[in-house]
């Protein structure tokens, strides 16, 4: 529940971006750039001093099989709300392929740890609430980047809370206890994904360093081009799709911007 009402207060500072951030943008898809800039920023500075030494801490004593393991088993757990928006889409068919996915991880792969699905050839999706609303037609709004939580759009803070609603981890720990056992239990499993996605990531930014001249740009492209990307099942124009190094734990769609 910690995670969904840390959403629900970046909601609540995109709801107040109009009366506080410059809106005389040159691009009509960014018109809080002032904003943007002062909040990856901060960003940046959370992830150079906190993020990036944790998460080289944890890859330091974590062994290869168990951090492949930890990512394993919270992306079995995703699977969860890939089901839900696959339904949700239409996407039927795949439904079913990402129900086998998650039964077999789940039944034989002991809880997700071990990827058999994979191993039987069912592939991996994609899909997520803020996709579902731009399946069904909702725009994606102007780009906004979020404290924390990095590229962003309003759809997209929607999305956010559409995930956190469809996650296990926003309830179990209130269901195990709920006083503050509970809300240990629900924060501890979102910092330790949080800090596994990260040590997964180390290495990647140097992308972001040497193919652009302005960094925040990069992220900001980057973000629209994923997002179509995926909304669209990667049926779009090959110059509207940024040429950038594919993302290497799905395979879906060009790279998505560090969110850390």
């Amino acid at each position: 529940m910690q995670n969904g009402k840390t959403v629900w207060l970046a909601a609540v500072a995109l709801a107040l971006l109009n009366g506080c951030a410059a809106t005389n943008s040159k691009d009509p898809k960014d018109p809080w750039e002032g904003w943007n800039r002062n909040v990856q920023s901060f960003n940046d500075s959370v992830d150079d001093y906190v993020m990036k030494p944790v998460a080289k801490g944890y890859r330091w004593i974590t062994p290869s099989f168990v951090d492949q393991g930890v990512t394993n088993f919270f992306s079995n757990i995703d699977d969860i709300g890939v089901i839900a928006n696959d339904a949700l889409q239409g996407k039927f068919l795949q439904t079913g392929q990402d129900s086998a996915r998650f039964l077999v991880n789940t039944a034989v792969g002991v809880a997700g740890f071990v990827d058999v699905g994979s191993m039987l050839d069912l592939q991996k999706h994609n899909e997520d609430f803020d996709q579902t609303l731009g399946v069904w037609g909702v725009p994606t709004g102007p780009y906004v980047v979020l404290p924390f939580f990095g590229p962003s759009s309003p759809r997209g803070v929607i999305g956010l809370v559409g995930d956190a609603a469809m996650n296990p981890f926003t309830y179990v720990g209130f269901y195990i206890n709920p006083n503050w056992i509970g809300a240990a239990v629900s924060t501890g499993s979102g910092a330790l994904k949080v800090i596994d996605a990260r040590a997964d990531l180390l290495g990647m930014e140097k992308v972001a360093f040497e193919a652009a001249i302005d960094r925040y740009q990069f992220f900001r492209d980057a973000y629209f081009s994923n997002r179509n990307y995926l909304i669209k099942d990667g049926n779009v124009p090959e110059d509207d799709v940024l040429k950038f190094e594919e993302q290497k734990d799905d395979g879906f769609g060009p790279l998505a911007p560090n969110p850390y």
